[in-house]
């Protein structure tokens, strides 16, 4: 069944290629959704076909590992690619169409233009250790944006600070695309669908649902009234005895990812980035 479904489906590996089924549909009457990846696909991933299938009457899926969004101490030649696999995925979730570019596709030749990210891009969280990422990804999704033309657009929460720089980016150069978040998916024990969950070993995979865990007891001591900053020192002391590296643990507006020191000042989202071992885990939720 599997393999009648990756038979059946559908793979553009140019943007000519990628404009002619859209404008397909489009003579259709039908809307499209894009879901921008790099591949190694999971659960999360999959998630965000069945977002986009109730926000679309197509679905699009793109694979690229974008070279511009990893930094110079990022090998970007060891990130997992499986596109057989990712294939198969996509086809059983009944995704419409895999979009598969190639660098030079995406990079011609001659490239030598970059979105310039501030607001959500500089709040002091993930750009603190990956200066140059978040213009790597506002620019490679302003491409996919304008190579597709999607209706909507769909991307994970898991990735908070990147879907706030992404809807940013989308408001204020005019594109047409409205950008949606997709929830969190999680592991029965809470740890978030990740890639780079595969490379836990056994006794951290054991250790890592206690980043979800600080980020909840963390949110349950706000709404229960206590001070963000003393809830906070708790969060972090919980990953330090858990045997965490914490990057960051901060509480910031949902919104614009300011800085936020009083509830009544919210909406809170509780943001966190830690390493476990040699393995750096993000989460984030709401308080």
């Amino acid at each position: 069944m599997v393999a009648d479904s990756v038979s059946r489906l559908e793979i553009a590996g140019d943007v000519a290629s990628l404009r002619a089924k859209v404008a397909e549909w489009r003579r259709l009457g039908e809307t499209v959704a894009l879901a921008p990846t790099m591949g190694a696909l999971h659960d999360g991933h999959i998630s965000l076909v069945a977002q986009a299938k109730k926000l679309a009457h197509r679905v699009v899926m793109s694979i690229f590992v974008n070279p511009t969004q990893f930094a110079p101490t990022e090998d970007f030649s060891a990130y997992p690619r499986m596109v057989e696999a990712d294939a198969a995925k996509f086809a059983a979730a009944e995704g419409d169409l895999l979009f598969l570019p190639s660098a030079a596709e995406v990079y011609p030749a001659g490239f030598a233009s970059q979105i310039i990210t501030a607001g959500p891009a500089a709040a002091g969280l993930e750009d603190r250790f990956r200066p140059t990422h978040f213009a790597g990804v506002a620019t490679v999704v302003a491409k996919l944006l304008n190579q597709c033309r999607p209706d909507v657009a769909v991307f994970g929460e898991k990735d908070y600070q990147q879907l706030k720089v992404v809807t940013q980016m989308a408001r204020d150069l005019d594109f047409e695309t409205q950008i949606f978040g997709a929830p969190t998916v999680r592991e029965a024990d809470g740890l978030a669908l990740s890639s780079r969950n595969v490379y836990l070993s056994a006794d951290e995979r054991r250790a890592a649902p206690a980043l979800y865990r600080a980020l909840m007891a963390c949110a349950a001591e706000i709404r229960a009234g206590a001070s963000i900053e003393a809830a906070l020192v708790a969060a972090r002391e919980a990953l330090a005895s858990a045997g965490f590296a914490a990057d960051y643990v901060e509480a910031r507006h949902a919104e614009t990812l300011s800085p936020i020191s009083l509830r009544a000042n919210g909406p809170i989202r509780l943001l966190a980035a830690a390493r476990l071992g040699k393995t750096r885990l993000i989460d984030n939720i709401a308080v």
